[in-house]
């Protein structure tokens, strides 16, 4: 059954986040930089959360048609967009973490005028609310998108993604072949080759920086694959505790060049804060231990020059049948925040020879 969706978070709710915000209790300034989210910068995020209109930001995302269906126990929350067009290709686009399909609100129109478009939130996340049992990692996720689109009429469509929602869509094009045309990712974390013969100088920089990645590994990736349920106490007790956790990886990961408001970040805090998902988003780390299986599909990629890690196109070669592959010398780990018009028409451009 697929239900019709209004996004309306209680008053009462509101009226707590508030206070909350009005008594933090703040630490010690930090002894430098390096340290994290700088104090000064927090303070001034939780002055201009304290004055954010949710309900604005209700709006904009209710201008989209909205439903949850349950899919394996699990409700799952998704943007449905017919596109105009009589041959338009349905295109599932997933987000990852720290994000929402808020994310997308700027690629809707521009990409509706070819695609019929369905968004989920992934399980954990947003409307989808808390995931209630275990092994919610990126591929019983594609089997959910697999069930969803086939639940909506959809036999042949194309996959979008970037973080978590690369490893979904790749794990997509994996568990349904038949139906998936194509997969177009804008994050491939490649595994660095043994040697680096007979790499350009660009790939010898890129395969340091992921054996640096893998060898220091980040605390957050850390924490989130080994005590997600640690976190969770905090970033869902304290919403500044909240905003300090997503918006330390959100201001790192934006290019410095991106001109993306605050309010895009503070949007994101608050939907993870107003729908009780803060720690449950955690988990897909600790549940996708197994990694994300081969995709067999036509692969896209899509790399924007500042992004957490760079992936090194002749070893996807070897792992994927990629049939496109950009470099953008701008943009971040956010692009349908931060470069919109670059990530549609290169989503438009990849799907273009595969309808």
């Amino acid at each position: 059954m697929i239900e019709p969706y209004t996004l309306a978070v209680p008053q009462a709710d509101l009226d707590d986040l508030h206070d909350r915000l009005a008594r933090t209790r703040w630490p010690e300034e930090e002894p430098g930089e390096g340290y994290g989210l700088p104090l000064a910068r927090t303070r001034e995020l939780v002055a201009r959360w304290r004055a954010f209109d949710w309900r604005a930001q209700e709006a904009a995302l209710n201008t989209w048609p909205q439903s949850t269906t349950v899919i394996d126990g699990q409700r799952v929350h998704f943007l449905h967009v017919r596109s105009p067009r009589a041959d338009a290709l349905p295109l599932v686009l997933t987000h990852g973490w720290p994000s929402s399909v808020l994310d997308f609100l700027d690629v809707i129109e521009p990409l509706s005028r070819d695609f019929h478009l369905v968004i989920p939130s992934v399980p954990g996340f947003g409307p989808s609310g808390p995931t209630r049992d275990r092994g919610w990692g990126v591929d019983r996720v594609a089997r959910a998108w697999a069930v969803l689109m086939d639940r909506l009429g959809y036999r042949r469509y194309g996959a979008q993604g970037g973080d978590w929602g690369s490893g979904i869509t790749r794990a997509l094009g994996a568990v349904a072949p038949d139906a998936v045309v194509g997969a177009h990712v804008n994050y491939l974390p490649t595994p660095p080759p043994a040697s680096t013969a007979g790499l350009s100088a660009q790939d010898v920089e890129r395969v340091a920086a992921i054996r640096r990645f893998l060898v220091q590994r980040p605390g957050y990736q850390v924490m989130h694959q080994t005590r997600p349920q640690t976190v969770a106490y905090g970033i869902t007790d304290s919403p500044v505790g909240l905003l300090g956790w997503v918006g330390d990886k959100f201001c790192e990961w934006l290019d410095p060049a991106s001109e993306v408001d605050d309010d895009r970040l503070i949007a994101t805090v608050a939907m993870y804060w107003l729908t009780g998902t803060a720690g449950s988003a955690l988990r897909i780390a600790r549940e996708t231990a197994g990694g994300v299986p081969p995709c067999p599909v036509p692969l896209g990629v899509a790399v924007f020059a500042r992004d957490i890690i760079l992936p090194v196109r002749g070893i996807a070669e070897e792992l994927y049948d990629v049939r496109r592959w950009t470099e953008f010398d701008r943009g971040g780990h956010f692009p349908a925040l931060e470069a919109p018009e670059l990530l549609v028409e290169d989503v438009r451009a990849f799907f273009a020879g595969l309808r």
